[in-house]
Parts: C-alpha cells; structure tokens; sequence
C-alpha cells in the first residue's frame, strides 16, 4: 500500500485505493483484462502518460485492444513525438493497431498520419501506400468505407494542385504528362468508388459529374447503378443487424463470443489445412491466439501451423512458452499444449543417430513436462491433469520403440504404477503390450504376476490374460504356478467381494431399521394427537348433553315413546352426533328423508360420471384393460385424443380418464376394448408421443388384489453381464450405442434412460450375451469420445433403492397395516365415514327380519348365523355398542 501511495502520489485517496486493488488483481491474474482497462484509466484520468504507455504496452502483449484504447494511445504517442526521428515509432504502432482489429477509423487516422511526413523522400508513395492498404482492408465498409475514399481523392487532388502550372504558363511536356497522370488517378478512384455499394453513393456520383469536363462515361454509370441496387438490397440488413446488436450489453456480447470459441477453432483448423499461404495462415493465427487466449486448442492450432509451414525452431518454441502463460481455465488444456510441444519435438529428431541434440532436447523436455504438472498445474488447480500419466505413457513408448531403450521404458511404467494407477487392469495391460511388443517373455511374465497382485477393479480378466500367456510360452511349471497365483487371487478377491457385500447388507438393513422407526413414531405420534383431539371433542360433548339431559327428560317424560303404532315401541332417535340412544338438546329438528345433501358438482359433470364409472365394479374388466399414464395436464379433450391413438388396437368399450375433485384432469386414465385381443396391440403403444411427451401403457391390473404387480422391476443387484453407460450426448439413440457396442460383444439390449417428459438423461444400459464380453467392452469403451462427449462405463451395479413409505411397497414390514381402500369420497382428510361401520352391508331380501326378533321366536343372531348371514342387531344393541365406545 505504501509503494502505492508513494508511484502514485498525487492521486487522491479513492483512486489510490482503486490502483491498489488493480495492481492486487493483476498481480494475481496477469491475464484479468478489466484490471488492465482500470489501470489505463486510471493513468490517463491523473495524467501519468509514461506510465500510462508500459500499461498499454503490457495490456497490448496480451490481449488485442480495443479501437477506443489504441485511438487514445496513437493521439497521445503523436503529441509526444512531435520530432521527425520519432514518426517511425508511431507508425510501427499504427501497425501493431491495423492488425489487431479492422477498423476504419484507425486506418483514417493512419493514412492522415502520414500525410504529414510526405514531405520527406519517399512520403507521397508512402502515403499512397498506405491508402491503397486501407481501401483494401476497409473501403467496402458500407458505413464508414466512404470516409477512406474520400479521404485518399482529397489527398491527390492536392497533389494535382501541386502539379499545375500557374495561369498564363503553358507547361512543358514533362508537366503535362504528370498533370495526365495525376487526373487519371483521380478519375480512377471515382470508378472504383461508384462500383461499390457504399451509403450515400449519390453525393459521390454528383460530384463526379462536377469535377469530370466530359462527363461520367457510360461504364461507370452502368456499374454505378449495380450498386446502387446491390445497396438498397443490403440497406434494410444493415439497418437490422445495428439495432440487433444495439440491444446487447458487455456481457451479452462475452457470452455470444464464449458459445463460438469451439466453432471459431474448428474454422481456424479448417483454414490452416485447406490454405497455403503461409503469411496469410500465421497471421490469422496470431490474432485468434490474441483475441482467445485461455483457448487451448487455438494454441495447438498455432503450433502445428508454425510447424506445417515451416517455421524456425526458436519461433515455435516462443509460441510454446506464450501459451503456458496464457491462462488455460484447466488443469487438461496444460496437459494437450505440452504434448503438442512433445509431438513437434519428437518429429524433429532423427532416431537414427545413437545421440543427437535433438534427442536430448525432447528428453529434456519430457521431464519438463512432468516437473511443471506436478509443481505448476498441480498447486494451481489442485490436480495435475494427468492421472493416467499419458505423456509419461508416450515418453516410454518412444523410448522403446525408437531409442530401444527398453530400461528406461521400464522405469518410466515403474513410476506411473506408483502414482496410484497399479490397482487399474487397463494400465497393467498397456504395460505387458509394450513387453510384449518391444520387450522379452520374462518381463512380460514378471509384469503379468504383478498386474494379478496388484489389481482391484477387473482382476478375473487379468488372471485371463495371464494364464493365456502361459498356454502361448509358458512350462508346465509356470502353468501350475500361474494357476495356483489366478485361483488364490480370485479367492480373495470373492472373499473381499462377500464381505463388501454383507457389510453393504448390513448398513441397508441398519437404514432400513431406521427408517421403520421413524416410520413408527411418526404413526404413533399422529395416532397420539388424534386420540387427543378426540378425547377433547369428546369430553366437550358429552359436557354439553349432560346440560340438557334433564330438561329433555322433563318435557318428554312418559311421552317419550309415543309414536305410530307400528314403530317399534324400543326406537331410539338420531342426534346430531350421529349417536343412537343419546338425548338430543333442545331445538333439534331432524332433517326429512327427502333433504339430505347432494354430492357437490352433481350438474352431471364429466368428473362425476368417470368416477360413477369406476365405482361400478360391474362396468369394468381388467383382462380387456390397459392403463394409460403420464399425460400432460393440460391435455384439452383426453378422451378423444386417447380414443384417436387406440383405435387402431382394437374395438373400444369405454375411456375413462380420471379427473380432481374441481373438474381438473389427473394425467392418467383407462382404456377398456371390447376384447381381450387388443390389450396386446395397446401395449406396444408405449412410450408414444402424445404432445411432446411419450405416453405409459401398463396392464390393468388391481393393486389392492396383486399388490406386488411392478411393470417395471428396479435390480439391486450387480449385473456382471451388464454395463451402465454415463454422459452420453443427448443426441445418441439406441442404434449408434448399439453400434459402438456390437464391436466388443454380442448386444442383447440397449436401453436408455429417459425423464418422465421423454427427454434423454445422458445414461444408458448395454447387456451383453455374457460377463467377459462386457468386461472387455468397459477396458475398450471407458473414456472414449461419443459425439464429443467423453463417456464412463462401468459393470451396472445399481444402488439400493429404499421403498420405506412408498404406496405400493411390496418389502414386509413387522406390523405392516392392511392395505385401505378408499370408497367413491376418495382419501378425504379424516379419513371417516359418516355412516357405522356395521352398517355397510347388502340389502337384506324382503321377509327377513331386521333389528327385531325372528320368526320363528330365535334370537336375531342365532338366525343370522343359522343363514350364513352377518349378526343382526337390535337397536339395543347398537346403543351398547355406542356407549361403550
């Protein structure tokens, strides 16, 4: 802070602490472009123009600047080199700024720049270079190309003045054919001008026909009004894309130039590849490497440019070390830069020579490139970027297959096995390959029996490729040994494997036993309130009955019997309470038979007749049935659009889709045919789109009786035959996975997940005819590119999935409650019926008894039982019933 305040001294105390934070920021990040743009700010609010010029200079080295920054810069480096000597230090940097950005305003300023040195030997050539430079670079700029043009013909007709002869002097011949040249140029640029579509294309042609003395010649017309037409064309365009781009801030713009960087790399490949001329390509590259520069693979593109058009070694290698200071945003673009580097080193040397510098430099290199993960990268992103030690991988195969230098080959696997890659099958596997190909049968051995020890994720196919190693060159001895070492390994590893298992059992069972207990308390918790609320409902009841039991009593008295002679002389009547045998308070009027409440919404509304439909056992069959789900809310008119997809099934009997209580439709419904035949024909309908959304057709099947029925059953176990596919592209169907992999194994089944909308997860299931097949294809398949993606493969071992408290759960639990049915009211909040439950019963035929004695003088409930019939009940006895409740 003190060295702050001492550079900058007279700067107030705000913008002293805003210039520390900015130094703070760069000091940090190098590469942070808004620090810079507050820096130069900063320095040209307090006037510090020299170091205001190393912060552009710095600002320049890294990123291109804008036309704003390098107009400031020019205007200020011109006040500051007013001498002559000093004109070729701003025109080096006009040039620096034409390359960075086509810009007509900075070519203007350029080519006025140099009108002031004309004067000098060579400056009217220079100056008519530089205005040809620009007319080509910029004079189709449709809005801003005419002030170049007009510009330059202002210039020579300056010259023409010059060229003139004073009036009353005839000019001699060399004169004359220099005014001759000088108006030829002139008329030159006029035509080239009005070939062009440029805005306000009339005013140039006027004036064309002023200062020409014999006219506009007919050539010029003719392609004056091709452009003018091809003007009008693109005008409305131009006009667009100005307001279009008018609405977009800073951010919008950064984020529109992000989502192009990969499009923008692809275009410079393409460009390098199909382009010859070597200017062109490197200079193309050299401002996309500037204007991206934390884009890896514009610096790789870079690289083997320089390369391709044979560049010198020194350029690239100063390209190579601009592009570890450029800031990639990961830890794997420093990994991909290095073996661009390593490949162009590995090219230049002759490996037919024992030794030779060039050789010495890429081992050099090479361990470069191993201290700056570890050191570097490594304390910069928390990771070196390389697990699997692939540029040690190419440095050991280069040393084999080269250098035949196979010990330090060996060395160089030694040190990636210890870098945690010894438990993995592939990495052993890559190993014995070079044995075996550049190495000897005893090292392939030797690695073999230590890729048995060592691995952990997919040892039976090590054990595999050992032991058809010994059946190829091994003695029966080293047959016996590599057995007894395979089949003692597979035991432990199954050992280890039961364990694993059991203790997963265990915890799974542990969770389940405590979910069972929150479950429990949880119910009990609930009973308990309710049985609260019920007491208080109660005791608060029977409170207010005891008030106004002895009024009651003393107004019916002796009457309170009397009635119609046929009633039953012991009838009790109903409270409000719904209780039998209670007295009832005072101003109680009973309702008429004929009042009691109607169903809400029974305007005979779809609703209600569905659920009059489902409430009729008789009017449903399952075996004709099939149960369509996950439909849109929203769907406008379910039953036509459902009777439009299954009519192609089969004759349909009815469709019922199910809607809320407010009339709302549920997603969900039923579709019943006339026959059996078309369940069959309705199933294969499944997942069919329906309004963007694919639509479940499921047996119909009740729950209530086959509780356990699943259309879909979840495994929770591994399947060795099977393998489980992440990060795929949403793009990829089931035929390009089967595709890729038929070439690893025989495929039974391809199957992709999907969310209830039908979109894809990124996820899939290959199953193969059997457990070696998919062993092979997770070692060939894992890690590979599909479509650009990178995706993991692994043996499908789903997890378990827990069922507590889910409907429908077919796991027993220890005091699991029968499953309740609910009637035509739905789940209701309370859960209860207003009507006894010993009530809910058939009608009884006519001459049967009811709630009196039976005919022949037996009790009401030896003549239930004697009929095979539920207990009758007298209204004493449900007034027992009651009060003992």
């Amino acid at each position: 802070f003190f060295v702050a305040v001492s550079v900058y001294g007279g700067i107030p105390a705000f913008s002293v602490v805003h210039a520390v934070l900015t130094l703070m920021g760069l000091s940090i990040n190098a590469f942070d472009y808004n620090c810079h743009v507050d820096l130069i700010k900063l320095l040209k609010q307090e006037g510090e123009l020299f170091r205001l010029r190393k912060a552009r200079q710095k600002m320049s080295e890294l990123f291109p600047l804008t036309e704003e920054i390098w107009l400031d810069w020019l205007k200020d480096e011109i006040r500051l080199t007013e001498e002559e000597p000093n004109r070729e230090k701003v025109y080096e940097l006009f040039e620096r700024a034409v390359k960075d950005y086509i810009c007509p305003d900075i070519w203007l300023e350029y080519a006025q720049y140099s009108i002031g040195g004309m004067g000098s030997p060579g400056g009217i050539d220079r100056v008519r270079s530089i205005f040809e430079r620009a007319v080509t670079a910029v004079g189709l700029h449709m809005t801003k190309g005419q002030m170049v043009w007009e510009a330059y013909r202002e210039f020579e007709n300056a010259i023409l003045s010059t060229v003139q002869p004073p009036p009353g002097r005839i000019p001699s011949r060399e004169e004359q054919e220099m005014l001759k040249t000088q108006l030829e140029r002139i008329h030159t640029l006029f035509r080239r001008q009005l070939a062009i579509p440029l805005m306000d294309m009339e005013g140039t042609y006027a004036e064309y026909e002023e200062w020409s003395e014999h006219g506009v010649p007919e050539t010029v017309v003719h392609q004056y009004k091709k452009a003018v037409q091809q003007m009008e064309k693109c005008k409305p365009f131009e006009e667009a894309l100005v307001m279009h781009f008018a609405k977009y801030d800073v951010h919008s713009f950064s984020v529109m130039f992000l989502n192009d960087v990969d499009r923008f790399c692809e275009r410079c490949c393409c460009f390098d590849r199909q382009l010859k001329f070597k200017d062109l390509v490197l200079s193309t590259h050299e401002r996309a490497v500037r204007n991206c520069p934390w884009t890896m693979g514009l610096w790789k593109s870079y690289l083997l440019a320089l390369e391709r058009h044979g560049a010198d070694h020194q350029t690239v290698s100063d390209v190579f070390e601009k592009a570890l200071n450029a800031g990639f945003i990961q830890a794997t673009d420093y990994v991909e830069i290095w073996q661009a580097y390593l490949d162009y080193l590995r090219r230049r040397v002759d490996f037919s020579k024992e030794s030779s510098k060039e050789l010495e430099e890429l081992r050099a290199a090479f361990s470069r490139s191993l201290d700056y993960m570890k050191h570097d990268v490594e304390e910069r992103f928390g990771e070196s970027g390389d697990p699997s030690c692939i540029i040690m991988q190419i440095w050991a195969r280069i040393e084999a297959l080269h250098c035949k230098n196979m010990q330090k080959a060996r060395e160089l696997w030694d040190s990636i096995m210890t870098k945690g890659n010894a438990k993995y099958a592939n990495m052993w596997l890559e190993y014995y390959n070079l044995e075996r190909s550049y190495g000897d049968s005893i090292h392939c051995r030797k690695a073999l029996h230590r890729a048995v020890q060592c691995t952990s994720d997919y040892p039976e196919h090590v054990c595999e490729v050992l032991l058809s190693f010994e059946r190829v060159e091994g003695s029966l001895e080293d047959w016996d040994f590599a057995v007894q070492k395979t089949e003692t390994r597979l035991n432990r590893i199954n050992e280890q494997r039961a364990k694993a298992a059991e203790k997963e059992a265990n915890l799974a069972r542990q969770e389940d036993e405590r979910a069972e207990q929150r479950r429990k308390a949880k119910v009990e918790k609930k009973a308990q309130k309710k049985v609260q609320k019920g007491t208080r409902a109660g005791e608060k009841r029977k409170a207010e009955q005891d008030d106004y039991q002895d009024e009651w009593n003393e107004d019916a008295g002796p009457k309170r019997h009397r009635g119609n002679a046929d009633q039953p002389t012991d009838e009790y009547m109903e409270t409000e309470t719904g209780l039998f045998g209670k007295a009832t308070p005072p101003g109680y009027k009973p309702a008429p038979p004929a009042t009691k409440k109607a169903p809400q919404g029974a305007a005979a509304s779809a609703p209600s007749a569905h659920r009059q439909n489902e409430d009729n056992p008789e009017l449903r069959n399952d075996n004709s049935s099939v149960f369509v789900s996950n439909l849109a809310y929203t769907l406008e008119e379910p039953e036509a659009k459902l009777r439009t997809l299954f009519e192609t099934c089969g004759p349909i009997k009815q469709i019922r889709p199910i809607f809320t209580g407010k009339g709302s439709f549920r997603g969900y419904g039923y579709i019943q045919f006339e026959s059996p035949v078309s369940v069959p024909e309705a199933l294969k309908l499944d997942r069919r789109d329906v309004e963007g959304r694919p639509v479940f057709v499921s047996p119909c099947v009740d729950k209530n009786k086959n509780p356990d029925f699943k259309v879909f059953k979840y495994n929770t176990m591994m399947e060795k035959h099977k393998i489980f596919i992440s990060g795929l592209p949403f793009s990829c169907t089931k035929e390009q996975l089967a595709e890729i992999s038929k070439n690893h194994g025989t495929v039974k089944e391809v199957r992709l997940v999907t969310y209830r909308s039908g979109k894809p997860k990124g996820l899939a299931y290959v199953e193969f005819a059997d457990e070696t097949q998919a062993s092979q294809a997770v070692l060939k398949m894992d890690g590979i590119e599909v479509e650009g993606n990178k995706i993991s493969v692994a043996i499908s071992n789903p997890p378990r999935r827990n069922t507590i408290d889910k409907p429908g759960s077919s796991r027993p639990t220890g005091d699991a409650m029968p499953r309740q049915v609910y009637g035509a009211r739905g789940k209701g909040r309370t859960q209860l019926s207003m009507l006894p439950r010993s009530l809910h019963r058939q009608s009884v035929p006519a001459g049967k008894v009811e709630n009196g004695s039976a005919a022949d003088g037996e009790p009401a409930s030896a003549a239930g039982n004697a009929a095979g019939e539920p207990k009758q009940l007298s209204n004493s006895d449900f007034a027992k019933m009651l009060l003992n409740m």
